[in-house]
């Protein structure tokens, strides 16, 4: 009877308050570029919805590469200080991160349209502090953010795109996780990449854990799958989830990747 009434209360709540399932926002920021010896400048913006977000505009050291970069489902900026050193120092690129609505010191409460909205204020405030045209922006999303750069780059020109850890859809991932709960028909929240991924006509890389326990590596191969040319998959053999740019080659493939859209 109790392991019933625990059914029933976890599908109710991945029904009617599936955004806690979803999204895992921490607030307070416990680091900054600062700490890793990066010069940056704190950015304050409003998406189209008048909710206030904040990023960090880090410039790069040559002129070659712009990334917008879209962090996953849990945290915020400060957990992805280490990452933000790593692509500064080892790639020279400029690097604009945002917290979406809800994480960080960004406003408001995080849902799909909510975090598309964020993600077209970045791009524009982007443009204004690094001084490109969104043609030569390259996005970087990571899990969640992949979602944000797939439906971006479907719909707009950019110069290209990175995907690490992406999944299909929120539904299939539900599906993948709560196998017992057929609660995937009745999600509200979609972030279906597998629909819109065919639309991007940028040059495309994915980066995928082999060992990812959260989005699966199939789900990774589905996307490629469904994306136009020219794309590229790396499988990245020992890696998880999370830990994808503390492998061997990370810095190397996203280098030759970068190099190639110069060409």
């Amino acid at each position: 009877m109790v392991s019933l009434v625990a059914l029933g209360l976890l599908y109710a709540g991945l029904v009617f308050g599936e955004g806690r399932f979803i999204y895992f926002p921490a607030r307070g920021l416990t680091a900054t570029p600062a700490d890793a010896g990066l010069d940056f400048v704190d950015v304050h913006f409003e998406a189209e919805d008048g909710v206030r977000l904040h990023g960090w505009w880090v410039p790069g050291q040559y002129d070659h590469a712009t990334l917008l970069w879209f962090h996953g489902n849990a945290g915020n900026l400060s957990d992805r200080v280490e990452l933000l050193d790593l692509l500064h120092d080892e790639l020279g690129v400029g690097v604009f991160m945002l917290d979406y609505r809800g994480y960080g010191r960004s406003e408001g409460k995080p849902s799909e349209a909510g975090l598309y909205a964020d993600a077209r204020a970045a791009l524009e405030a982007v443009q204004v502090h690094a001084g490109v045209r969104p043609e030569e922006v390259v996005l970087f999303g990571q899990s969640l953010g992949a979602a944000l750069a797939v439906e971006f780059a479907s719909a707009h020109p950019v110069r290209g795109v990175v995907l690490e850890a992406a999944f299909t859809s929120i539904p299939d991932m539900a599906r993948h996780h709560y196998a017992f709960l057929p609660v995937w028909p009745l999600l509200k929240t979609s972030f279906d990449s597998e629909e819109r991924i065919a639309e991007i006509d940028a040059p495309l890389l994915m980066l995928h854990g082999a060992d990812d326990d959260i989005v699966p590596l199939d789900m990774g191969r589905k996307l490629f799958a469904a994306a136009q040319a020219p794309k590229e998959l790396r499988v990245v053999e020992g890696a998880g989830h999370n830990d994808v740019y503390l492998t061997a080659d990370y810095i190397a493939t996203l280098r030759g990747f970068l190099e190639g859209l110069e060409n």
